[in-house]
């Protein structure tokens, strides 16, 4: 296992930089808030939100629905509550408790068995691995199914997405079937470029979509639901009955809409990027998915996590560039990372970039 103290000196040293070929360089608290009361003029928000109505909350989901093309919005402070109700809402429609998604789902990975314990959700897996859902996968499950979840992308095979093609099938074949398909859009934004399509034509495949607002966007924290009227009117319940409706919300909504107007245009260019550091790569690093489909993707390689960890921080107090850090892997020998390109990596080289992350691996294990 990698020392801990170790990475978590790595991630600390990254986040110090202005630059980085993973991560994003956050600022302090006093930034952050400096910024977001000039975008308060620029925008002309001038009054608070109540309990997650009127001013910036109001203002954000009224974004929403018009880049989406959806009925209605609702602001949300996490995407694991979003998701909770979104599930829940469609099983209970549907009178069945079985959801259909990835095992590598955020709701299996990271969310301590919520789905289960909170809704008394049955779990059967759409796919299994990295694997991106196709209409196959459904036609495969036998039986009745409340609701069926894709993860766009899908962060733990590498942000992996299927073409767009496999998700129109995979969207009428819900249909015909008569389950409701819920995006899990917590990097719909950042998988725009790989479907080359509106945001409204993807969430117009799906009877609900989440969106975050604090990873590729770069704001505070938060999320929202969209879809139809009454399905939102309804998140909207399921909000306030697991205490999401906070009095107020006002700061992670500007943020949100900041990252919406300058954060967003920047998206496709980071996935070029990332494509091209990719191919810059050794093939002692293997790409997962070989070719990135968005700005965020996994790297393998033989090694050990505490040796490569102590070659990045120098690395990193070295030349002042954020770089990511390393973990080991179930396979002995093995060790992975996971690359996240932020608009500060655009003032970098990516070919130059590729270099220096290769060159850590190399000389780790040769000194190894």
């Amino acid at each position: 296992m990698a020392d801990d103290e170790l990475a978590t000196r790595v991630r600390a040293a990254a986040r110090a930089c202005a630059t980085a070929v993973s991560g994003h360089h956050p600022g302090s608290p006093a930034e952050a808030f400096e910024a977001l009361a000039r975008v308060c003029e620029e925008l002309g928000i001038d009054s608070w939100d109540t309990y997650g109505s009127g001013g910036a909350v109001t203002m954000l989901e009224d974004d929403l629905v018009e880049r989406f093309g959806v009925e209605a919005a609702a602001y949300f402070p996490s995407g694991v509550m979003a998701q909770q109700a979104a599930l829940r809402i469609h099983c209970d429609r549907a009178g069945s408790r079985r959801v259909a998604l990835p095992d590598l789902s955020h709701l299996l990975v990271h969310e301590e068995d919520g789905p289960r314990i909170l809704h008394d959700l049955e779990v059967v897996f759409l796919t299994t691995g990295f694997e991106a859902p196709t209409a196959a996968h459904l036609d495969a499950l036998p039986g009745r199914v409340g609701a069926v979840l894709v993860e766009l992308p899908l962060r733990e095979a590498g942000c992996l997405l299927p073409t767009w093609e496999e998700l129109d099938e995979l969207s009428a074949a819900c249909r015909e079937r008569g389950v409701a398909l819920h995006v899990d859009g917590a990097r719909i934004w950042e998988s725009q470029a790989w479907f080359d399509q509106p945001l409204s034509e993807i969430a117009r495949r799906a009877d609900s979509t989440y969106v975050s607002f604090y990873k590729g966007l770069g704001g505070l924290t938060g999320a929202a639901l969209l879809g139809p009227a009454d399905f939102v009117a309804e998140a909207r319940l399921w909000r306030r009955r697991l205490g999401g409706t906070t009095f107020r919300a006002t700061a992670e909504a500007v943020s949100a809409l900041a990252g919406l107007r300058e954060q967003l245009p920047l998206l496709p260019d980071t996935v070029a990027w990332a494509r091209s550091f990719a191919a810059g790569l050794p093939a002692e690093l293997a790409v997962q998915p070989g070719v990135p489909q968005t700005n965020q993707f996994l790297l393998f390689a033989n090694g050990d996590a505490d040796a490569a960890n102590e070659r990045t921080a120098a690395a990193i107090e070295e030349h002042r560039i954020g770089l990511p850090v390393w973990s080991s892997t179930d396979q002995p020998g093995r060790i992975r990372t996971e690359v996240v390109v932020s608009p500060t990596a655009l003032a970098l080289d990516p070919a130059a970039m590729a270099d220096l992350v290769a060159g850590l691996i190399v000389e780790t294990r040769s000194g190894s």
